[in-house]
């Protein structure tokens, strides 16, 4: 578990971040960075949007970045 908006994430829920524009993704692991930061590893199965992430179906985020709709 990890939180986001001050809330408790589980994997599968569904989160928001912005990488090029605001994108959504599923939550399908969570780990701690070096510095113990949470860390969202997400996924969309149509892949991410954007110039850095094109194409891609899996990104890693800080959940501090993150928020829930």
């Amino acid at each position: 578990m990890a939180k986001v908006d001050g809330q408790t994430v589980n994997v599968g829920d569904v989160v928001g971040f912005k990488s090029d524009y605001e994108q959504h993704g599923q939550i399908v692991a969570i780990k701690r960075d070096m510095m113990g930061r949470d860390i969202l590893v997400l996924e969309n199965s149509n892949g991410f949007g954007g110039d850095y992430l094109r194409y891609a179906t899996r990104t890693e985020e800080l959940a501090s970045d993150c928020w829930i709709d």
